[in-house]
Formats: C-alpha cells, structure tokens, sequence
C-alpha cells in the first residue's frame, strides 16, 4: 500500500496507523510563518528538528552555564547537556503514550536556544536592564523567529515554537507533546542539579529530604525513572505527574532552592554576573555602532535596546568575559 509513496508520505501515514489519536500528526501541522514544498524524505516535524541541531544557537549552548558557572571539571553539565537530558527523557515519555516523538524532539532541543550566559544570574540581569522584561523561552522562540538565518530565521511550524514558549511558565503547550517537554524539563534539571551539587561538595546524599527519597528513590536513576513512569501512568488529555508524586518533586525543587539555588557557595560569583550584564547593555545602548554587524536589521527595526539584549542573550559564558574584559579592563602596554 506504500509502493507509491515517497518517504515522507509513508512516513506520515505510519504516524495515523501507530499513533493515539491524542497526538500531533505531522501532515496536520499548524503551519509555518512562510509556506515551503515538502521534503521527500523528512516529515515537516524531522525537519524542523535538524534545523535546530545546526543552528548556530544550539552549538553555543555548549558553553552556556546550566547552574554552575564556568566549572573546572569535565562532568557539569551545561545547557547544552541539559538539553539533551532533557531530549531523551522528552522522548521516552512520548513513545511510551504512543505522541508524535519527532514533534517532542524539535520542541525540546529548542526550548532553551534563548537563554543567556551565566544561567538564571543572566537572565534576571537582562530582565531588569529591558523595559519589556526578558523571559529567555520568549527569547527562544525569537531566535528561531528572527535571529538565526541571518535574520529569516528557521521557519518552524508554529507547534514546535508553541511547545517552546510554554515550556516553563504559563500557559500549557496546545500539544501534548509540548507539555510533555515542560515536564520532563523539570524531571532533567532537579536530577542532574543534585547530581552536580553532589560532585561540587554542595551536597550530599543523605541531605535530599527522607521524605522525597521515600517516594522518589535513593539515586538519580531511580528518582528519573519514577519521575518517567509516573507521568506516562498519569497523562490523560494532559501530561502530569500522580499527585504523591508531584507532591515529593516539589518538596525536592524546595529542598535544592534553599541549599544549591541560591546557596552562597554554589552562586558566590554570580554577584558579578550581574554588573557585567548590565554594564554591557549600557555600553551597548549608548554605542550602538559597537554591535556586530549581524545585529543592524534589529537596531533599524527595533531599537539599541532591543539589539543589545538580542547580541548579549546570544552570548556563551566565556564571550561574554571576553568581551567584557575588551570594553572596560585597561589592557597593558607594551613598548
């Protein structure tokens, strides 16, 4: 019955045969800012996954801080393994409730390609310096919309820019694939977050709360994997958690907010984050023909401010002291 299709084709009829009827079926998208032909071979959901993978935004999540800044070891992980972490998990979760898993890829490899250097400390420096605030999943989908491509951005379907901009906060993805990133978002950090406090010294093991590990499991495997299988078990028209469940996730995101979140050890250096995010976007506003020339479409179009936050946003953690260190450490001179 497949003799006359072409991959794609056979491909998205699998989908209706294998699928729930819950899930996104690629041949019913919602479609893309700019109409393109259909690839032979991939469905519009695989394409917009490998547009994401070769972006230049993904590959500088390599070198953005997931939450410990600039970590000596080689095992921390960083935004770029958490999105990765957050990937695997995403697609266990939607293969196991029979939901479009390409659809649940793009989305989660996307959903961090806005955030800033140096983690949160960045964000909250860039939200207080533009006037309209900075949310880095708004940021996300901007960079998908207008930054990348030299400015045409990568056209996604609008599914996977919405399973983006909801990933975090407010309202829900209208997909179930996107919830399902939103969720397993929050499985990824909190495991690898204690994971990484553990090897910091910040932690121990036998701090997490009796009452989390109880329900959760003793080690990261066994809290991600009841974290997994309660969420696959739970989701009906919406992707959720049991509430015991979701009851001990967020006694142990409480438990990780007072000891590793804003613990002075773990942030000590995350005080002069903020004075050079800010002291950059001043410079910036106030001499707007220092920005890279990549940035003047959104100088014409939207403003210093705008361009500012756009070029430090994009910014790996190491740029970002680099450039700062050109603009305001006196170099020394030389005869």
């Amino acid at each position: 019955m497949f003799e006359d299709l072409c991959p794609r084709e056979r491909t998205e009829q699998i989908e209706h045969f294998l699928l729930s009827e819950r899930a996104a079926f690629s041949d019913s998208h919602h479609g893309r800012m700019r109409d393109e032909e259909p690839c032979e071979l991939r469905t519009d959901f695989q394409r917009d996954r490998d547009r994401i993978i070769h972006c230049k935004s993904f590959r500088r999540l390599k070198h953005k801080t997931q939450v410990f800044l600039s970590p000596e070891g080689d095992h921390y992980r960083t935004r770029l393994t958490h999105t990765l972490e957050v990937s695997q998990i995403a697609r266990t979760v939607a293969r196991s409730l029979r939901l479009n898993e390409d659809l649940t890829e793009a989305i989660a490899l996307g959903h961090d390609l806005g955030h800033t250097p140096f983690g949160h400390a960045g964000e909250r420096a860039l939200n207080e310096c533009c006037g309209g605030g900075f949310r880095h999943y708004e940021q996300s989908v901007r960079v998908v919309e207008r930054l990348e491509n030299g400015g045409r951005g990568l056209n996604l379907t609008d599914d996977v820019k919405n399973g983006i901009l909801c990933h975090t906060a407010g309202e829900l993805a209208y997909t179930l694939e996107g919830q399902i990133v939103r969720v397993s978002d929050r499985i990824a950090y909190i495991n690898h977050d204690i994971d990484d406090a553990i090897r910091a010294g910040v932690l121990c093991a036998s701090d997490i709360p009796p009452e989390a590990r109880d329900v959760l499991g003793n080690t990261k495997s066994e809290r991600i994997d009841t974290l997994v299988r309660s969420t696959v078990h739970s989701s009906g028209d919406t992707i959720a958690m049991h509430p015991e469940v979701a009851k001990a996730y967020d006694m142990l995101h409480a438990f990780l907010f007072e000891r590793v979140y804003t613990n002075p050890v773990a942030k000590g250096e995350e005080s002069k984050v903020d004075g050079m995010i800010k002291n950059m976007f001043t410079y910036y506003v106030s001499n707007p023909d220092k920005l890279p020339g990549e940035y003047r479409q959104t100088l014409e179009t939207d403003g210093p401010e705008r361009a500012a936050v756009d070029h430090i946003a994009g910014m790996t953690d190491r740029f970002a002291v680099q450039v700062y260190s050109d603009l305001f450490i006196p170099r020394s001179w030389g005869i």
